[in-house]
């Protein structure tokens, strides 16, 4: 069972594809089969880069199959062209779990942040080193979005008794985009 936890953004859509670990050990055993940022072109229109967006996401679902897909709940942002912008994606996000029946879970940045790093204030390199710890990961993810991505996995498989349970697949190495 794999959780794609998705951190939306127009430029910069940060993914990771998570499955639960061991019985007992909680998110601290979990593992990471693909990790990374899908971007898009700021020189393209925006349907276009929707459009880029949708096929990449897509490609992830069909190939690691979700039982879940955990997206970052949107909040107000001063910038209003970025607001914008991630509210788009994450609309991608919402409909893509919609229309297979996959589970779509949101949770707020401080809520992440929280379960990830023990503090809802935390801030991106702190969940960076977190992820990588608990992910096991030789460095930290980067850029920010690919981390953040991995938390919100992380988040949902902390809040889902049933994944919290689940048996860990044999994943073999992340990939990294």
């Amino acid at each position: 069972m794999f959780v794609l936890g998705i951190d939306p953004g127009l430029s910069r859509c940060g993914y990771a594809v998570v499955a639960p670990g061991r019985r007992g050990r909680g998110i601290a055993s979990a593992q990471a089969s693909a990790l990374g940022v899908i971007r898009t072109s700021s020189e393209l229109e925006t349907p276009h880069r929707l459009a880029e967006l949708k096929r990449e996401l897509t490609e992830l679902v069909e190939e690691f199959r979700p039982a879940v897909i955990s997206v970052e709940r949107i909040f107000f942002q001063n910038n209003i062209r970025t607001a914008v912008g991630v509210a788009q994606a994450s609309g991608l996000a919402l409909v893509l779990g919609a229309e297979r029946g996959i589970v779509v879970a949101q949770y707020s940045p401080s809520e992440v942040k929280s379960v990830v790093a023990g503090d809802g204030r935390a801030d991106k390199t702190q969940v960076q080193t977190m992820v990588q710890s608990l992910l096991g990961l030789e460095r930290p993810p980067r850029p920010a979005d690919a981390a953040d991505a991995a938390a919100l996995a992380l988040c949902h498989l902390a809040h889902d008794p049933h994944l919290k349970r689940a048996a860990a697949q044999t994943l073999g190495s992340v990939r990294v985009r």
